[in-house]
């Protein structure tokens, strides 16, 4: 037989790492017949990018089959692990958080993929380092931006973001935005509303155990909800608001959000679930005006999503899974995810392009330059503590928008319990 593997037809399988710890789940293959390569995922049904990039894939190598294996989404770290101890694990390991990157690596059931060639200017790939040596690739890369509904705006008389915003203008627009019948803003109830755009604009490291850089940020927060320019964090709890909700059947002007939320949003609108109204993306609003403006970069947050190879791979599958990483991070990989409004971690113009071609998607040069003109730092620092300190950070969280806290008295408990039950740098 002779294989194709056009995207990385230069690896080689000797690359292969088999520990025996690991799971591999799958029975030898024949060297010179078809190969069946395992990808994990959740949400199939709903998540197009995985048979999208398995499809594209088996069409460049007709020899490979990608089959995919679906997981709970919210539970999907704990199953996967589950199956790698069980060795019933899938031959590649889509990455859906950065922060249990670590713990896959450090219980030895990532391969280093470090030999797989990335492109120019992919982002996300930092991510996935450690110790010098790469154990996964991006393939897709969300930064958080802001929403708005251009409707709502014009009906209200405000003038809609330029890109040139920071905080102070958002909660001043917010604020004249607001009506009986919708709110300025919905922020939703995660952490990473608040506290990625804190790290990430003030350049503060979550490792360092030191947290009085959120103050500010929260303290934004508590005074919108006072204002009543968004809704209060007990409120969308208890209700379990939905920020697809709030922002698509236009109950808030504003949302920021990933920009993963651009095909939902199309896909909503077309389906009738979201009403029809004109919307946009803008720049997230900035810390000051020292990156605010479109002759400036913003500064934003996101962690980029990647695949992995599980270390217990049958050796004769290494080449074909590392080819499988390498397309996925190409450029027609890229191209494959902007065609159904999914954020790949390459960018360039043409990539840009096909995705504001998407029918229903905002063809404004505002929204262009929000998608693809940001310097995106993530969210989760790669470290085996990761996890844990944002456990810690999500307990604070809670605790000062649900009222149980004050801001400085859940941000000294946080720095507390960082030092005794993690350490810091």
């Amino acid at each position: 037989m002779k294989r194709t593997f056009a995207a990385a037809a230069g690896i080689a399988a000797t690359a292969a790492i088999v520990l025996a710890g690991c799971s591999g789940g799958t029975e030898s293959t024949d060297p010179d017949g078809p190969i069946t390569l395992t990808l994990s995922g959740w949400s199939l049904d709903t998540t197009p990018e995985f048979q999208a990039l398995a499809d594209a894939f088996t069409e460049q190598n007709p020899d490979v089959t990608v089959e995919l294996v679906g997981y709970d989404p919210v539970e999907y770290n704990t199953l996967l692990t589950a199956d790698l101890a069980a060795r019933s694990g899938p031959d590649i390991i889509t990455q859906k958080e950065v922060k249990f990157v670590s713990t896959f690596q450090e219980g030895g059931q990532l391969l280093d993929v470090s030999d797989v060639e990335l492109p120019d200017g992919i982002g996300g790939a930092s991510s996935y380092e450690i110790d010098g040596a790469s154990y996964a690739v991006p393939y897709r890369q969300d930064s958080w931006v802001l929403f708005y509904n251009k409707d709502l705006f014009d009906a209200a008389g405000v003038e809609q973001p330029d890109g040139s915003w920071t905080w102070d203008d958002y909660e001043e627009a917010a604020a004249a935005l607001t009506t009986d019948a919708s709110k300025g803003a919905y922020q939703h109830t995660w952490q990473s509303v608040v506290q990625g755009f804190a790290n990430a604009q003030t350049g503060a490291d979550i490792l360092d155990g030191d947290y009085e850089h959120f103050a500010p940020y929260y303290e934004r927060v508590q005074a919108m909800e006072e204002a009543g320019s968004e809704v209060a964090f007990n409120t969308a709890t208890a209700n379990q608001l939905t920020y697809q909700g709030e922002f698509g059947t236009q109950k808030a002007a504003m949302l920021p959000m990933g920009t993963w939320y651009v095909a939902t949003l199309i896909a909503q609108q077309a389906s009738g679930e979201a009403n029809d109204f004109e919307w946009g993306i803008a720049p997230i609003p900035q810390e000051d005006a020292s990156t605010a403006g479109l002759e400036n970069e913003p500064v934003t947050f996101g962690d980029p999503t990647g695949f992995g190879i599980n270390a217990g791979i049958d050796e004769n599958k290494v080449e074909a899974a590392k080819a499988f990483l390498e397309f996925a991070a190409s450029e027609e990989a890229a191209q494959v995810l902007a065609g159904i409004g999914i954020t790949p971690a390459l960018l360039n113009e043409a990539v840009v392009e096909t995705y504001f071609s998407v029918d229903g998607a905002p063809g404004d040069d505002l929204s262009k330059f929000a998608f693809a003109e940001h310097e995106t730092l993530p969210e989760n620092p790669t470290s085996s503590r990761t996890a844990a300190i944002q456990g810690i950070l999500a307990d604070m969280h809670t605790a000062i928008l649900s009222g149980s806290s004050s801001v400085d008295d859940a941000i000294a408990e946080a720095q507390d319990r960082v030092a005794s039950e993690v350490g810091t740098d």
